[in-house]
């Protein structure tokens, strides 16, 4: 099996690694992602058991998954230009250090309450760190290479959603949540070492200018209301982020108590999950350049319903394992066409606020779907949950495709630019 996914990888990576060898300031921006990206997952594992052990209510779990992610909408809300007229790096650098804090204070955490707070502490971290990621990664790239650096870079990531909740679920069956917050500290320390190398320069063409803090956020909101590319990411995702919603409240029980697997059974669909974003990324870049972007934006939306519905009908975890593969293929795919759209339909001044915008609004919904899907889960269980969110899955698809039709040809307010030289 090993060898059948590696063989697959090495054709899909293709001329893609070659960015890794030759744009040292990617290469750096990607083990950064990849260090801390594994040990979050890590500890995503460990959050979300020790919730469910201390409570055993889908509403708490959907309550720390909404902390997690609540700090995002304010910031889309409030703050984005931060994102354009700061440091990226910098802001990049703080975000890993307050998560480092965190996850040190976590072990120390003796209620549902606390845990949930202090993941607030670091959603709200993430939520600078993320957008100054995206927005930056363009200016490390050639235009022409965007897509393979998309998809190369969404795949490392993605490779984090395997490794991550894998070792999770077994570190947590075996000893319990709090060396997983201990190692998780540790990777944001190493994220941090690794971005400080990156010339700061090279992650923004130059600060954006403000005409007034409300005037730089409705500049974001007005580019995103004339652009086709924006329209679809805010439209397309939002609708499937209530899916994916259902999917991440339900899992845990679906895991434990539909298939009863156990911790591990919860980390194996995890990281299914993650090997089939891993093995889509790696396919979307060479795809969008081949084929454009409306069917394979509507393909990979279609392979997540498919797989959801795929997994609610499973007897059991090792049947349900490959269908959330499956599912993850199509979010992998979906992921890489949705940071393309957003990057290549922004310019470099204002792209950061532009990302929190969307971001924003994404989690926006992604929060309404959370405060259904945890009474839903509790009253008639995951099962029906993820069958739900197959079927919006699937309305998704239909939007994204009709959507995205004439992307291609669109001319953008603002292209990505070339990549600044290295030294």
């Amino acid at each position: 099996m090993l060898r059948v996914v590696s063989g697959i990888a090495h054709r899909l990576v293709g001329r893609q690694l070659v960015l890794l060898a030759r744009v040292p300031s990617f290469r750096l921006l990607a083990l950064a992602n990849f260090g801390s990206g594994v040990g979050t997952w890590l500890a995503f594992v460990a959050l979300t058991v020790d919730v469910w052990d201390r409570t055993e209510s889908g509403k708490w779990v959907a309550a720390l998954l909404i902390a997690d992610f609540l700090p995002v909408i304010a910031i889309g809300i409030l703050a984005g230009p931060l994102v354009d007229r700061l440091s990226r790096r910098r802001l990049m650098v703080a975000a890993d250090l307050v998560r480092f804090g965190v996850f040190l204070t976590l072990p120390f955490a003796n209620s549902p309450r606390l845990i949930i707070a202090l993941a607030g502490v670091a959603g709200l971290a993430t939520g600078f760190f993320r957008p100054a990621v995206y927005a930056g990664l363009p200016n490390l790239v050639e235009d022409s290479q965007l897509p393979s650096a998309n998809a190369l870079f969404q795949s490392i990531e993605a490779m984090t959603t395997i490794i991550g909740p894998l070792i999770g679920g077994l570190l947590v069956a075996a000893s319990g949540p709090d060396a997983a917050y201990w190692i998780n500290a540790v990777t944001f320390l190493f994220s941090a070492a690794l971005l400080v190398r990156i010339p700061s320069g090279l992650l923004q063409a130059a600060r954006a200018t403000t005409a007034g803090h409300w005037r730089d956020l409705r500049e974001g909101f007005s580019l995103i209301g004339g652009s086709r590319a924006l329209l679809t990411v805010l439209l397309t995702w939002n609708v499937g982020m209530l899916g994916n919603a259902g999917v991440n409240v339900a899992e845990v029980k679906l895991a434990k108590v539909s298939f009863d697997a156990g911790d591990f059974g919860f980390g194996l669909l995890v990281g299914s999950a993650g090997l089939g974003v891993a093995l889509g990324s790696l396919s979307a870049g060479s795809w969008v350049e081949r084929h454009g972007a409306a069917g394979v934006y509507g393909f990979g939306l279609s392979l997540m319903a498919i797989g959801i519905a795929a997994a609610a009908l499973a007897p059991n975890v090792w049947v349900a394992a490959p269908a959330v593969a499956i599912s993850g293929a199509g979010n992998g795919i979906a992921l890489v066409c949705n940071a393309l759209f957003v990057q290549r339909g922004a310019p470099d001044r204002i792209r950061g606020r532009v990302f929190t915008v969307l971001m924003s609004s994404n989690y926006a919904v992604f929060l309404v779907g959370m405060l259904f899907a945890g009474p839903l889960t509790d009253e008639y269980g995951a099962r029906w949950v993820w069958g739900g969110a197959s079927a919006i899955a699937a309305v998704a698809a239909l939007v994204g495709f009709a959507l995205a039709r004439g992307i291609d040809e669109e001319t953008t307010p603002g292209a990505a630019p070339l990549a600044a030289t290295e030294h």
